[in-house]
């Protein structure tokens, strides 16, 4: 590490420096993108005639070089170099000799860290883009696949109202559609050039930024030098767009730990995303679903820890910035493994749909359709309400289901009902009758279907 320091010290760091301050265990996964972006900074280098032509075709052979070592595997990299940045311009030295410490004029790690960093999220972006579009397409091919049934829509965990499975489902569509859009809002505010802010006020070299942001695929320029090596907000924005998409699969996994249970019995897990116990031979346990329930909350630190390091920095550049990547690493990683076993997993699911229709009869959930037909008669609803309040505490006390009253044994609650009642009472009817935009009734869910294929 003491190689690093340069002219202006006498002596060596305390030896324990070395492992403080080495990120290269964890930033070396930056590599391809900061090769990428010496390469255009060499490429602009000698376009703006700052460095000879000769070796700006020396420094990207010897990069391209490096980069081929990299993704084979066998480039050594080493921790007294510090950083994946130090280690890439030491192998180049090696290689080329000194045209290889010209590569670094007009630039500092600052800006060069910046832009691999936003490289890198950018990629990233665009990964968990196609993830969640893989998520969403399963759960229109579970909706499709299982399009008549019915099952108990639940409020406070308590039976409410019957809706049908495939609008159940594509909630989580709809959820994962806002996962998409923030992702999508987030790029643009990525796709910032830093590069050329140098250290922190920019650079006397006559660069053209502009051809470097043309090179790697920048939309613009950032506006402030400090701004531009200071700022983390990106990362902080990713990984808390990351932890609300966990937080959705596991919203998700939650129910489908709950469904897969005896208790419940609506669904089955595919066995490739189940295990068995080492002691319990009947036991088939939902692991995959309560793995990804588990990691949320590792996403959900990346968050605090990012918010946490640059809560008190000041202008610029501060060595605790050097702790981001590890939270944003694992953030990406997290959602992006989270995301392709669900999109696997949802199509191993099997429903028990005559579980699920039996337990509609559970919880007098036809009791909401009860009060509205009192109050399609008139009744003010809050007063159809208390009605069919009494009528569920009568039956409460009797072990009898809504549905097992007669015609005669409801109007003993009010005259007003009649004989069309009895027949509305039914599941799937309950569903039917919810025929406005966004409800549960099959041609609204159909509706729904056709413009959520449109949409991915």
């Amino acid at each position: 590490m003491g190689k690093l320091w340069g002219g202006r010290f006498e002596s060596k760091p305390d030896e324990l420096m070395d492992a403080l301050g080495e990120s290269v265990s964890f930033d070396f996964r930056l590599a391809p993108w900061d090769i990428r972006a010496s390469i255009a900074h060499a490429r602009m280098l000698g376009a703006q005639h700052i460095i000879p032509s000769e070796d700006v075709q020396r420094i990207i052979t010897g990069l391209e070089s490096i980069a081929t070592e990299i993704a084979a595997g066998s480039f050594t990299w080493d921790p007294a170099l510090e950083d994946v940045h130090t280690n890439i311009e030491a192998a180049l030295v090696a290689r080329i000799g000194d045209p290889a410490k010209r590569l670094h004029t007009g630039r500092s790690r600052n800006d060069q860290i910046a832009t691999d960093l936003r490289l890198w999220a950018r990629d990233q972006v665009d990964a968990i883009l196609s993830h969640l579009r893989d998520v969403q397409a399963a759960f229109i091919d579970i909706a499709e696949r299982n399009i008549d049934a019915v099952m108990p829509g639940f409020t406070h965990m308590q039976h409410a109202q019957p809706v049908m499975f495939p609008h159940h489902m594509l909630a989580y569509f709809q959820m994962f559609s806002r996962d998409r859009q923030r992702f999508a809002q987030l790029r643009p505010r990525i796709n910032v050039l830093p590069l050329g802010s140098a250290a922190l006020a920019g650079t006397t070299y006559p660069i053209d930024r502009k051809a470097v942001a043309n090179e790697l695929g920048f939309d613009s320029l950032s506006h402030n030098s400090m701004d531009a090596v200071a700022d983390r907000d990106y990362l902080i924005e990713f990984c808390a767009d990351a932890a609300i998409a966990m937080m959705h699969l596991s919203r998700l996994c939650e129910e489908l730990v709950l469904w897969s249970s005896q208790e419940f019995a609506f669904i089955e897990i595919g066995e490739a995303f189940t295990t068995g116990s080492s002691i319990m031979p009947q036991k088939k346990n939902p692991d995959a679903p309560e793995l990804i329930r588990g990691k949320t909350g590792r996403v959900y630190a990346s968050l605090v820890s990012l918010l946490t390091i640059m809560k008190a920095l000041p202008l610029t550049y501060n060595r605790d910035m050097q702790e981001d990547k590890i939270a944003a690493f694992d953030a990406s990683d997290t959602l992006q493994l989270s995301l392709a076993v669900a999109a696997r997993m949802i199509p191993s699911i099997s429903l028990n749909t005559e579980r699920m229709a039996q337990a509609t009869q559970q919880g007098f959930m036809e009791a909401t359709e009860l009060a509205d037909a009192l109050a399609e008669k008139g009744v003010p609803f809050r007063q159809a309400h208390e009605i069919v309040g009494k009528i569920v505490l009568q039956c409460s006390k009797t072990n009898r289901r809504l549905t097992d009253l007669s015609l005669d044994e409801l109007r003993q609650f009010s005259p007003l009902f009649d004989e069309h009642v009895l027949a509305a009472l039914l599941p799937r009817t309950i569903c039917e009758r919810r025929n406005v935009p966004g409800g549960t009734a099959p041609k609204q869910v159909a509706e729904a279907l056709a413009r959520a294929k449109t949409e991915i």
